[in-house]
């Protein structure tokens, strides 16, 4: 089966470009680390921000957190949904179902106290129908590209999701 009329077009081009809704800030980093625990002083103690990274930084595995969507902001009057990418290819692909399958991230510049950063998502690819224990679907890889404030790249994401219908008993 052959994929829907402009979805081919879509694999490589930037979509859903965005900047945060709030800039990265300590209280969500001492809050993130406090819930898991994490003691490294390097999230908690300025002098050794600055030894090591040049001043407080966010930890690298917090990337998305800065894209979260708040489930209400003033005068936003549509739900903003994370991965929008993902959602628009079960939709029209006709897939109800999906999950993610696998998700590397690679780093780059620390993200920094402070930083407003800006994303955008790549289709990178969409594969033929293929049929799993799950059903019958297909799998598409999604690159989340992460820029700060002054254009550097602080990380990209990359997930790769299958899409399917469930096989009928």
């Amino acid at each position: 089966m052959s994929l829907p009329a402009g979805l081919p077009e879509m694999v490589g081009v930037a979509q859903y470009e965005e900047e945060g809704e709030f800039p990265v800030e300590q209280g969500y980093i001492w809050t993130s680390c406090a819930s898991v625990e994490n003691g490294n002083p390097l999230f908690w103690d300025d002098e050794a921000a600055a030894e090591l990274t040049d001043g407080p930084i966010a930890p690298p595995t917090m990337v998305s957190v800065w894209f979260r969507p708040h489930h209400w902001a003033p005068g936003r009057t549509q739900a903003r949904l994370p991965l929008q990418v993902h959602f628009d290819l079960k939709e029209r692909l006709g897939l109800p179902e999906a999950v993610m399958t696998e998700n590397t991230v690679v780093f780059y510049e620390p993200v920094r106290i402070g930083d407003r950063l800006r994303t955008h998502q790549v289709l990178r690819s969409v594969s033929e129908e293929k049929t799993t224990k799950l059903g019958t679907g297909r799998f598409w890889v999604i690159d989340v590209e992460y820029r700060n404030q002054h254009g550097d790249r602080v990380a990209t994401e990359s997930y790769t999701g299958f899409g399917y219908r469930r096989a009928e008993r």
